[in-house]
């Protein structure tokens, strides 16, 4: 026999050569793939919050008055009057309210007395007892101050003047104790929160008073505003806080000295009437002693304007001074038009679609994200901010945006943007989390730099804690907070509460704060809150129970039982709702820093999720007991809370009906914490069996699943129409349930498969001399055309052969895609097989005839060498293995990547091998670019067409990949940094990549002989 030439040595070469490019793209690509998930975590410096709770004690005696004297200024008459109804409160007689023009002497009074000669400034002020209380001030603010402590005092029966602080100054530590506005103005529909789905975060409090057209503004809609906002702003400074912030800014100007809007434009008229009906408003606040500040996204724009910009500025160029000039001349305006406000409050973090009012043409747009473009902005605003000797009040909540994405919480980021900047007209407000607001995170280390004033922001209805329908008693993590701020940064000068503000007002319970609900639920932590900005060494548990005195009840031993419940609620929600392992951990992944719950996301949506889950399990394994065990504690602290306020009698609660209220949310959360323990169990167990493929922990997962389905049942029974305590959602919870549930099931699929893909792998391979049976042949040259496609020959198959050639690959393209996504993704498999049919159908077309089953042989025969890999994971322990390899096992995900991208390539690879004898090297690389570029060009079109979000969320939704809420809620675009471009930018690539192919494998193409033949037919 013949001794072979080496003439196959230099293929053999090749092949190798071009085996190991291959490989070398494929770990170039799984290099990438661990960057772009970047998943990291280190230990969270979580602040500790000690908790407890006062004991019962009798009330203090209130001062034996008969009338409370103040100056006849209408701020300190309501305070007066403040005073008063304190003793009414108590079931006192209630003293008359006078001014110092009255004929009663001071004896048996509190007097507020304003002396300029005391000395004392601000709100400092002395009490001095006698047979009356003195309050002594340097200033009206002082006096006022004085008041409302005193009131405070009275309704909480405690001592009114010390023993230690008789005679002498005090007063509140922090000087800008602000608030937002509350509820004012929000629709309170039933149907609209009937829905349970509405996650638009718009939160305008003059949509209700808005028409159509002239006169613009509803005159009985804004009276009732203005009721609600009167009692917002007597209640809050009644609880000790001095300003307000105010949504608004570009809907009162009308920009006459630029022309922005063309003659006739209704922007003009529309903002005259809202300064004319909304002024005299928010001038309350200013008229009772509250500084008012409206507040902004930027960049504001509405139609008008935005095209005004583009004119005259020629883009939306936020590092211009000349765009800026325009807003410095509608700040002017409004600080014309409305003299009473003491300044402007501006984010630039969040803004678009989510927060804009249907019927609204004012939106807002993320423009602002580069240092310079920062700077711009507040050098303009401060420029003209000072002119009228106001001030600016730039918020840092610049989470993920562009080049200052970390402002919030980068020190170093802090300092590049803001360290230039020193006017004392300039006040940066951040939250005191180094993130949203949740628990378990860090303190925010921004707040501990800089040379600018500061205040800090914090959430009194915690919108991710069951948004107001769970007691969650924050008074000593905002101690914590403050004390450690104060300590390290002497520039903190204030704090700004969210009493409503925060989340998406229809997707949660039907509570709005002073209106509607049990609102008194959080209502404690704005008490709190300004009590610690009062005095940041106060006694909290005290405090509290100062509250629950004035809320609730007056009997001793009733206070102490509801305060010990408030003092047991944190517990309650960082074990219930919180996954400790994994919230300790300070997480990124995706480029992005995901939020310590995550398995809720966000709100009320319940993930099920294979990213979240499998994330969680990783950094939790070692100490899994303890997270299961998270869940069972939290439902037995619920039921003690439970049981302290059940076990108060109802005749000493002021009112009854609250008691009810207070049990009912009681109730709903041991119901809430009973359902997500079962479900918590449930997907860490199933994670813990993929990860180790443990009996014990499937069969306690199935166990855990039965559970979560009766104890879910009884949830959505009792409060699935529930407007107040509603239940939560979970549907992305049964999406993954669903999925994992079929894990075992198509991990035997995937092995069954694999064993008939092998085979028909070893039969192709299998005697190459003669076929063994009929369609033998047809195996044959899938192996070869898998394996050496430059070996295929042009000798006619049967028909039996021609039915594999196409039909073996087909159904297990189709078989191992289906299991791959738990027969569950429909837009999966339309993507990837549409890929694969319009691939070989375009090379098809375009090779000679004599090649056409050569290329159905190279992409049926790579299709099926391919699967082995993909069927191999899949038999694992199914879809879940795989993906909980991908999110958490670096290593095991490298391997995957490189080895089957690989193979994808392999594929034009196999298909240029089948071309080569019978074209040129150019016109085979011609034909696969163009195949390639067909389904680019192609499958991007018709994403195009169709919309990226709405593919990746269809695509997400049936693959429970991602969290299902992130489409819902923020986009997957805005969220990833998707660019919305991105089909159309692939379309365009196929596009170009058919031309470039079609010239090079069509331009002069040579007829074989049977294609002459054809012609002629």
């Amino acid at each position: 026999m013949p001794r072979r030439t080496d003439a196959a040595s230099p293929r053999a070469v090749t092949t190798v050569a071009v085996v190991a490019v291959l490989l070398a793209l494929g770990a170039l690509v799984s290099w990438q793939v661990g960057g772009l998930l970047g998943l990291s975590h280190t230990a969270a410096d979580v602040p500790t919050e000690a908790s407890s709770a006062a004991p019962a004690h009798a009330d203090a005696p209130a001062p034996d008055v008969r009338t409370v004297i103040a100056p006849d200024e209408p701020d300190l008459q309501l305070a007066a009057r403040s005073v008063a109804a304190a003793y009414g409160a108590r079931g006192l007689a209630q003293p008359e309210v006078s001014t110092q023009d009255t004929t009663r002497g001071p004896c048996c009074a509190i007097v507020a007395d304003v002396d300029p000669s005391s000395g004392m400034k601000g709100e400092q002020f002395t009490l001095t007892a006698g047979s009356g209380v003195t309050i002594t001030a340097g200033t009206a603010a002082g006096a006022r101050a004085g008041l409302y402590t005193v009131a405070d005092r009275i309704r909480s029966a405690t001592t009114v003047v010390p023993a230690a602080q008789d005679g002498k100054a005090q007063g509140p530590r922090l000087g800008l104790r602000l608030t937002d506005v509350g509820a004012v103005g929000l629709d309170d529909d039933e149907a609209a929160f009937a829905s349970g789905d509405n996650y638009s975060l718009n939160s305008d409090v003059v949509g209700s008073a808005l028409l159509p057209s002239a006169p613009w503004v509803d005159d009985a809609a804004v009276a009732t505003i203005a009721t609600q906002f009167h009692e917002l702003v007597d209640h809050a400074m009644q609880q000790g806080y001095n300003g307000v912030v105010v949504q608004g800014f570009l809907e009162y100007l009308t920009f006459d000295d630029l022309g922005v809007y063309p003659e006739g434009d209704p922007h003009v008229a529309r903002a005259q009437a809202m300064v004319k009906a909304f002024g005299p408003v928010w001038q309350y606040a200013h008229d009772m002693g509250m500084k008012v500040y409206f507040m902004t996204d930027m960049l504001a724009v509405d139609p008008p304007l935005k095209e005004y910009l583009e004119r005259t500025v020629g883009s939306l160029d936020t590092t211009s001074p000349q765009l800026w000039s325009v807003y410095q001349d509608g700040l002017r305006e409004l600080f014309r038009s409305m003299p009473f406000v003491d300044g402007l409050m501006i984010r630039i973090g969040e803004g678009g679609s989510a927060y804009k009012l249907a019927g609204w043409d004012y939106g807002s747009e993320v423009a602002v994200t580069t240092p310079a473009a920062v700077q711009a902005m507040l050098r303009a605003f401060l420029a003209t901010a000072g002119e009228a000797r106001k001030d600016v009040i730039f918020r840092t909540w610049t989470v993920g945006l562009g080049a200052v994405g970390d402002l919030h919480t980068n020190p170093t980021s802090y300092d590049t943007v803001l360290g230039g900047i020193d006017d004392p007209h300039l006040i940066v407000s951040t939250k005191y989390s180094a993130g949203d607001f949740y628990s378990y995170l860090s303190l925010n280390p921004t707040l501990e730099v800089g040379d600018q004033r500061r205040i800090i922001e914090v959430q009194a209805r915690r919108e991710f804690e069951g948004q107001g329908a769970l007691p969650d008693d924050l008074g000593a993590l905002d101690q914590t907070a403050l004390q450690h701020f104060l300590a390290a940064n002497p520039h903190v000068e204030g704090i700004w509460n969210w009493s409503q503000t925060g989340g998406p007002l229809y997707a949660g319970p039907r509570a709005l704060y002073l209106r509607d609900g049990f609102w008194q639920l959080w209502d404690l932590n704005s008490y709190l809150a300004v009590r610690v900005a009062t005095d940041p060494d106060v006694d909290v548990a005290a405090a509290r129970a100062d509250w629950v005195r004035q809320t609730f009840s007056s009997e001793p031993a009733t206070v102490a039982a509801i305060s010990q419940a408030y003092a047991l609620s944190r517990s309650a929600i960082t074990d219930g709702l919180y996954i400790g392992p994994y919230a300790q951990q300070s997480v990124k992944a995706l480029g992005l820093e995901p939020p310590p719950m995550m398995w809720i996301f966000e709100w009320d949506i319940v993930s099920g999720d294979t990213a979240t889950f499998d994330t969680i399990y990783a950094l939790a394994k070692d100490h899994l007991e303890e997270a299961i065990e998270q869940g069972h504690r939290a439902a037995r602290t619920a039921d003690q809370m439970r049981d302290l306020v059940a076990g108060t009698d109802a005749a000493t609660w002021t009112d009854a009906a609250q008691r009810t209220a207070f049990l009912d949310a009681l109730d709903y959360e041991a119901d809430l914490f009973t359902t997500l323990d079962a479900y918590r169990e449930t997907m860490l167990r199933h994670a813990q069996w993929l990860d180790t493929g443990s009996g014990a922990a499937r069969t306690a997962a199935q166990a855990a699943e039965r559970r979560f389905a009766s104890a879910r049942a009884t949830h959505e029974e009792r409060y699935g129409d529930d407007l107040q305590l509603p239940a939560y959602n979970f549907t992305a919870a049964d999406l993954g349930l669903e999925r994992s549930g079929r894990d075992a099931a198509m991990a035997w699929a995937a092995r069954g498969l694999l064993v008939v893909v092998v085979g028909a792998l070893a039969l192709g391979a299998w005697s190459r001399r003669r076929p063994r049976f009929a369609g033998h042949r047809g195996f044959h040259l899938l192996w070869t055309g898998a394996t050496r496609p430059w070996r295929l020959d042009t000798a006619p198959a049967g028909r039996l052969d021609r039915a594999v050639l196409v039909g073996v690959p087909a159904v297990v393209l189709l078989l191992s895609r289906c299991v791959y996504t738990w027969f569950a993704a429909p837009v999966h498999l339309l993507l990837t097989l549409g890929a694969w049919v319009l691939f070989a159908l375009v090379a098809v077309w375009c090779a000679p005839s004599t090649r056409r089953s050569s290329v159905l042989a190279a992409v049926g025969g790579v299709a099926l060498l391919r699967s082995p890999l993909l069927l191999a994971v899949l038999s694992w322990r199914g879809p879940g293995r795989y993906w909980f390899g991908f999110w958490t096992l670096p290593g095991q995900r490298a391997a995957y990547v490189t080895v089957a991208f690989a193979a994808f390539c392999w594929l034009f690879v196999a298909v240029f091998g089948a071309l080569r004898p019978a074209a040129t090297r150019r016109r085979a690389a011609g034909t696969v670019t163009l195949a390639a570029g067909a389904v680019l060009l192609v499958g991007g079109a018709i994403v195009a067409l169709v919309g990226l979000e709405e593919v990746l969320t269809a695509w997400n939704d049936q693959l429970a990949l991602l969290p299902w809420g992130l489409h819902r809620i923020l986009g997957f675009c805005v969220y990833l940094g998707i660019p919305t471009s991105l089909p159309t930018d692939v379309a365009l690539l196929g596009a170009v990549a058919c031309a470039v192919g079609a010239a090079l494998a069509l331009a002069h193409r040579p007829r074989s002989k049977t294609d002459h033949s054809d012609a002629m037919r």
